[in-house]
């Protein structure tokens, strides 16, 4: 159910979209979002919106942070993911003992974390806490992050630490794994390397950022795959099944943003080199625009399908919650599918003058193929609905 709060995040996010698409070339140049917008999106809501009411926050469902990614990734795509990662922040929090979560919120809701969840980093156990050796990739927004967190392999004996297979938390193991725990630090702490030359995307500044034999208290440390949430909201439930289908929402978000481009160019009165009519008055032009907004369209709606049924179980069965974990990680790599066709036929529409870097229509074909690369995204992941079609096991490890 959507309460108060949600619709004005909403409302405000949708209010502040044409200055954020009138400021995509700034935000790619710099690499990261400037500060005033940072601000406003803040004020807006975005970086609170999945807090608890309890500690500041809108705690808003699951659709309406769908709408609101969406709704910023149409207007730039590097603003929807970069506020997507930002607003996640509580989930990874909830991760901690509840007195820790209570002590990061107790001086606001807009505490941003970012960081990496690929185990590239060690962690050593010593009195209280590990020592943290690592660096990470992909750490996206981390410079305005408070936090950053890193994962990392436990050592032990210079050994990885092994987990045992079995059902346990988000994540079902069905083999041995090195035992893996996200370490928490004060963002202050982290050295940041200058790593986010890329082909889209790039106004998220998802840098590297690196420890070197760092202490982290044994309290701010949480197993990101396996871990239970301390918080008991629905919004907690399942968490990385949350994140799956956000990262749907700003491809969805992406590809409609280049719909509204060539939309937007074709009224213009634009002629293709040798042809015979304006764009827009093109037969094939016109069947090609039809399939590409049909297919959004369709990406759209299985989110929002399986969004529905994923937040009715958070709510009242939490348990088949996290039995769609195959269905929605299918989801994810079926919309990523979908959306970066739409975002070709309107990039192959568009004629040679998109290929321009200040082309919006070239921005949003980098951004949805950089997006399409994220490994959440991979069509490996149609194989996990396979499974369980047929009855076998399926897990992350897989």
């Amino acid at each position: 159910m959507k309460n108060e709060d949600a619709a004005k995040v909403l409302h405000a996010v949708r209010d502040l979209a044409p200055a954020i698409a009138s400021r995509s070339a700034e935000i790619e140049e710099a690499r990261r979002l400037p500060a005033d917008l940072l601000g406003q999106l803040k004020a807006a809501g975005c970086f609170r919106m999945f807090v608890p009411r309890s500690h500041g926050g809108h705690e808003v469902d699951l659709r309406t942070g769908m709408d609101v990614l969406e709704a910023l990734a149409r207007a730039d795509g590097a603003t929807g993911w970069t506020v997507m990662i930002g607003s996640e922040s509580p989930n990874l929090f909830a991760l901690l003992p509840r007195e820790r979560f209570d002590a990061i919120y107790a001086g606001g809701p807009d505490v941003i974390i970012g960081g990496g969840f690929n185990a590239q980093g060690e962690a050593h156990a010593t009195d209280g806490g590990y020592r943290v050796t690592g660096r990470w990739s992909f750490a996206s927004g981390c410079e305005h992050a408070s936090w950053l967190f890193g994962n990392c392999v436990i050592m032990d004996g210079g050994r990885p630490r092994m987990s045992p297979a079995g059902e346990a938390g988000q994540v079902r193991e069905v083999r041995e794994v090195p035992e893996m725990r996200g370490m928490l630090f004060p963002a202050s702490e982290a050295r940041i390397i200058d790593t986010w030359s890329v082909l889209g995307l790039r106004g998220t500044g998802s840098h590297d950022i690196a420890l070197e034999g760092a202490f982290c208290p044994e309290a701010n440390t949480f197993d990101i795959f396996r871990g239970e949430p301390s918080v008991a909201r629905p919004g907690f439930v399942a968490p990385l099944l949350h994140f799956v289908l956000h990262m749907g929402a700003v491809a969805v978000g992406i590809a409609q943003g280049a719909l509204d481009d060539v939309v937007t160019l074709a009224s213009s009165g634009k002629k293709r080199l040798y042809a015979r009519a304006l764009l827009a008055d093109s037969p094939l032009f016109q069947v090609n625009l039809g399939r590409a907004e049909t297919s959004v369209r369709a990406a759209r709606a299985l989110l929002r399908d399986t969004g529905d049924e994923l937040w009715d179980a958070c709510v009242n069965n939490p348990g088949a919650a996290l039995a769609m974990a195959p269905r929605i990680s299918g989801a994810l790599a079926w919309v990523t599918e979908v959306t970066a066709r739409a975002v070709d036929a309107c990039y192959q529409a568009g004629g040679g003058g998109v290929a321009r870097n200040a082309s919006p229509v070239q921005r949003r074909f980098r951004d949805i193929h950089t997006f399409s690369q994220h490994a959440a995204a991979a069509e490996g992941w149609f194989g996990q609905v396979g499974a369980a079609l047929l009855g076998q096991p399926t897990g992350f490890w897989t």
